[in-house]
């Protein structure tokens, strides 16, 4: 491992990581901040996005090694003190690793669905702006083993840095595509032989009364607008039943207790 040493936070070098935060917001051009040494793990691993550069706080090195010495041959590391790295990134930095990686190519969302194996699990993403939303709904989908993960063209980036870091790195291993406006995912689904249900506190049917299919997808909308009449018009209404009074929860809480039922016979194959 070859440790590029650096004390000076304008040091050209580690341009693309000099603030992040700022740079996050105007737009990343195919590229995206990976923040932690789990979410650096999910980078190496992933089969998609590739590393460029790393930037470590100096005195992690020798500890990150295997790591390290994981990354494709030519990806430069750099070391540099926590106090440069504060000064590079725009705040502290409590982590101590960053990583700057290219985003795989998009791919369209029935190239993805004919991919999937016959017995699938897919989550729908309709409307999801919030960035740490969307890094619990992917995490959830990691951890219950669902297939892939289709946006609509109003849900915000899953490679923003922060839904990346709060992902724990699934958004760089969990399979995804983005609709393109005016695409009927549901149709697609139909085509692809899924059976699709949406989340609603309307839903016509309790969830733990529901056997899931050999390929089920499910819908999520955004918290207070939800889902649009015709996601429940066109599909199977699921709801959680809740205490009296209460009919709602985060949209990432809701994924991961539908995504463990429907998940259950889905495990044996894994």
């Amino acid at each position: 491992m070859n440790l590029l040493n650096v004390t000076d936070p304008d040091d050209p070098r580690i341009a693309a990581f000099r603030d992040i935060r700022e740079r996050d917001l105007v737009g990343r051009e195919n590229r995206f901040i990976a923040e932690g040494e789990v979410v650096l793990r999910g980078l190496v691993q992933s089969a998609r996005h590739r590393p460029l550069e790393v930037l470590i706080d100096a005195k992690r090195a020798e500890k990150l090694r295997p790591l390290l010495e994981a990354l494709p041959p030519g990806v430069p590391v750099y070391g540099a003190g926590q106090e440069v790295i504060d000064q590079i990134a725009g705040f502290h930095l409590h982590r101590g690793i960053l990583a700057l990686g290219q985003s795989a190519p998009a791919r369209p969302v029935s190239e993805l669905l004919a991919q999937l194996p016959e017995k699938a699990l897919v989550l729908v993403l309709k409307a999801i702006a919030n960035h740490d939303n969307m890094g619990g709904l992917f995490r959830n989908a990691a951890a219950f083993g669902a297939d892939a993960v289709l946006l609509d063209a109003e849900s915000c980036d899953p490679l923003y840095r922060k839904s990346i870091r709060v992902s724990v790195g699934s958004v760089l291993t969990v399979p995804y595509a983005r609709l393109m406006d005016g695409e009927d995912v549901l149709g697609l689904l139909e085509h692809s032989g899924f059976r699709t249900f949406s989340l609603s506190p309307r839903g016509e049917v309790a969830l733990a009364d529901v056997v899931p299919p050999q390929r089920s997808a499910l819908v999520f909308g955004a918290e207070g607008m939800g889902l649009p009449e015709e996601f429940l018009t066109r599909t199977q209404t699921v709801s959680i039943p809740m205490a009296g009074g209460f009919d709602s929860l985060n949209v990432a809480t809701s994924s991961g207790i539908v995504l463990h039922h429907f998940a259950q016979p889905f495990f044996s194959r894994k």
